[in-house]
């Protein structure tokens, strides 16, 4: 504004001037809206959660260079994008008008513009992004659900990217506990799966261990019969419902263990009834009923009766040994080992010693010559009239007065029992220890099924986390899913405020492992003479023998060989040899070197042909069937030539001109020059005649032999098709004449072999 004065003068008269009273002028510039609003960022960032309502979210803001307080104010901003949850007043702030969903969008884009008050709009609209956050849920993140796991790649870390979302409520401490869940997996995990028996070899257990649940064969047929799992992938598992049980035959098991001995089994057993349920049991076979040791449960207890033979004391000693535990009635499997080193016995679980929480005592046993009666599944128990100690049932094994008591109901497996020394803690651990299972790699660590962290600083926590792997160390691990858990407790300064974690769950995938190809390599074909087979030593079968994996790495194999061949000349088949047992292929094969064949009967014998078979894991993986072909070579005897030199020409050349076949004889066509008496050449001719008669008559006798024997092998291809089929092959030479007593052998050699 500009203000300024006026004055009027008046000059009529002559040296007087007039002046007008002061006129005040003022002059007002008026501001033209010559700018637009500008905003101060080029754009502007948020992040929201998602289900809440906030006041204001962000804040824009705008300038105007105008003059004027017209036209330099901000009057209003405009949000321009169309339908969104979002509102902007004149100040410049930017809220929601609904809870957001970050499932629904995850970011917003707003275009917002500002207006002068001079209606005039900004230059440049803005852009506003708001990000959506998802609701904070404390919770492991970066965990993979599904983690596949490659058999023979050794460890695999399950949560390499893993950390802890505690959306900034301050932590003390932190505990997690990580389950792997494989109580489907065989008898609770992963294991080796050969025979029980095989597993004690493996794990250094001393010998003398007997097997009184082993697969039915017909060296040990006492488990015929008894529900088993079927499976060849490991020992039998064998069921028993509380109606079965089984008798040990004698001479398995000494009537009398010697202390110290060593009881184990792999038994299942859910909550029953308050019966008493026998695995083990000793008892008299007659009368008396007495039982001498015997393993049962009870009340979810597990009871070692344990009587002592008569003594010259006659005092209390310990006779019951009672445990406790959770694990006879929890449905799973569990390894148990009892050491009995009278009066001390120590029971392992899962390879965890365990002290009886009971101890009963009781007499010795008075002298008896009655014979005991071992049983598994129940008790023996005869009821001939006498009383006895022991609760009976109503059903009956074998009719009578001998019954079966205290029947068992659960699964058994791998029962043993070793006389004279006890288990050692490193071989329990070894029969029971897992081949599969968590690890954090680290050297004092041992894989197990779970594992428990404790910290206080999340960082480092984190970091040990990340470490745990899975391990299975089974060169051919059972395929499939194992459930994988963890649950974790942490502690915050405000206990008000503190957050939960929830659990996390994925599962390992174990994928099948590359099935090996066993090939077997050697010599197939070979001959030797007919004295090496009839010589103490025989005839080496497998010499240079070779057994090759297609798997690289070592690996520990359980064969059986199989030969077809016996010692008697008939041409049927059977098996020579069946080697069982775990043990390496260098071993195998060193063995299988050694395998000879001898026959005492080499007459009718002209070739052999045997088959073996290795096999893996109780038969889960097989080789090809090699098959070696022996021939026997037979040397003809000679017999011994005729002595002409006493017999005179004209018979000779009469004998030589004779129509008869003597080939394999050699007859000498020797000249006498020297002239004999008249005398003596009568009662040569005489001898001589008698000598000739003879020749022919024994000629004739061999021709009709021969022809007989031309007559049988025409007989023989005509029924060539009868015995074709058999795995025995024979070659004659018809040319070939033995004599008479050889060719009689052989012809009825020959005869039974093609009527076998």
């Amino acid at each position: 504004m500009l203000s300024f004065f006026l004055f009027l003068w008046h000059s009529a008269f002559v040296n007087q001037a007039l002046m007008s009273p002061r006129a005040t002028v003022h002059i007002q510039v008026n501001d033209m809206n010559e700018y637009s609003p500008v905003f101060k960022e080029k754009s502007y960032k948020a992040t929201v959660i998602e289900g809440k309502k906030y006041d204001s979210i962000l804040k824009v803001e705008a300038v105007d260079a105008d003059c004027s307080f017209q036209f330099s104010q901000i009057c209003s901003y405009e949000i321009v994008t169309p339908d969104v949850p979002f509102t902007v007043d004149k100040d410049g702030n930017i809220k929601n008008t609904e809870k957001l969903n970050y499932s629904k969008e995850r970011m917003y884009k707003l275009t917002v513009t500002a207006y002068d008050c001079g209606k005039n709009r900004a230059s440049e609209d803005v852009l506003v992004k708001i990000n959506i956050k998802p609701t904070c849920k404390p919770s492991w993140q970066g965990f993979n659900k599904r983690i596949e796991y490659e058999p023979g790649t050794g460890s695999l870390a399950l949560f390499p990217s893993m950390h802890l979302e505690t959306c900034e409520e301050p932590i003390t401490s932190i505990q997690a506990s990580i389950m792997l869940e494989t109580n489907h997996i065989g008898k609770g995990c992963d294991r080796d799966t050969y025979s029980e028996k095989s597993l004690h070899k493996l794990c250094g257990a001393s010998t003398g261990t007997v097997e009184l649940l082993p697969a039915p064969s017909n060296s040990a047929n006492w488990t015929v019969g008894l529900p088993t799992d079927n499976g060849h992938d490991s020992d039998q598992v064998f069921e028993f419902n509380g109606t079965q049980a089984i008798k040990v035959p004698e001479g398995v098991v000494s009537t009398t263990l010697k202390e110290p001995f060593t009881i184990s089994v792999w038994m299942r057993h859910g909550p029953g009834s308050r019966e008493k349920e026998t695995i083990l049991c000793n008892s008299d076979k007659t009368e008396m009923n007495r039982h001498h040791y015997s393993l049962y449960v009870h009340n979810c207890r597990l009871v070692l009766l344990l009587r002592q033979e008569p003594t010259e004391s006659e005092n209390y000693k310990p006779a019951e040994f009672h445990w406790k535990l959770d694990q006879v009635c929890d449905k799973e499997w569990h390894h148990y080992v009892l050491n009995i080193e009278f009066p001390a016995v120590t029971l392992f679980v899962d390879g965890a010693t365990f002290e009886p929480f009971l101890v009963t005592e009781d007499y010795p046993l008075h002298a008896s010559k009655i014979e005991t009666q071992l049983t598994i599944g129940a008790c023996w128990q005869d009821l001939s009239g006498h009383d006895n100690d022991t609760e009976t049932l109503s059903e009956t094994l074998t009719g009578g007065s001998a019954l079966m008591t205290q029947y068992f109901r659960g699964n058994l497996a791998g029962l043993m029992i070793r006389s004279g020394k006890l288990e050692n803690k490193k071989v329990i651990d070894c029969l029971y220890t897992c081949k599969e299972g968590l690890d954090v790699q680290l050297p004092e660590e041992v894989a197990s099924s779970s594992l428990t962290l404790e910290g206080d600083d999340i960082e480092s926590f984190e970091k040990v986390m990340q470490h745990i792997s899975y391990l299975n160390s089974r060169q051919f691990p059972t395929p499939g899913i194992r459930h994988l858990r963890v649950t974790t407790t942490v502690k915050c300064f405000n206990e008000e405020t503190c957050i939960s974690v929830p659990d996390s769950e994925g599962y390992v995938m174990v994928l099948q492992p590359e099935e090996p190809k066993i090939s077997l390599s050697g010599i197939d074909h070979f001959a030797r003479g007919a004295a090496e087979f009839e010589s103490t030593e025989g005839v080496t079968l497998f010499p240079e023998l070779r057994i090759v994996s297609t798997i690289t790495r070592e690996v520990e194999v359980e064969a059986e060989t199989e030969a077809e061949g016996e010692d008697d000349p008939t041409g049927t088949q059977g098996i020579l040899s069946l080697s069982t047992g775990v043990n390496t292929m260098a071993n195998y094969e060193q063995v299988l070197h050694l395998i000879r064949y001898r026959n005492w009967h080499t007459e009718a014998l002209f070739d052999r042909k045997f088959k073996l078979v290795c096999s893996e894991l109780n038969g889960r993986y097989i080789s090809n069937e090699f098959k070696v072909e022996v021939n026997v070579i037979h040397t003809a005897n000679p017999m011994d030539h005729a002595n002409n030199a006493m017999v005179q020409p004209q018979f000779i050349n009469q004998v030589q001109h004779a129509s008869v076949d003597l080939s394999g004889h050699n007859l000498a066509n020797m000249h006498q020059s020297s002239v004999v008496p008249s005398a003596a050449t009568i009662v040569i001719v005489v001898c001589v005649s008698f000598l000739v008669f003879m020749i022919i008559l024994g000629v004739f006798r061999i021709r009709a032999a021969h022809q007989g024997t031309l007559r049988d092998q025409e007989n023989g291809k005509e029924n060539e098709m009868d015995w074709d089929d058999s795995a025995l092959t024979i070659t004659v030479n018809p040319m070939e004449v033995r004599s008479k007593r050889n060719r009689a052998g052989s012809l009825g050699a020959l005869r039974a072999l093609l009527h076998s």
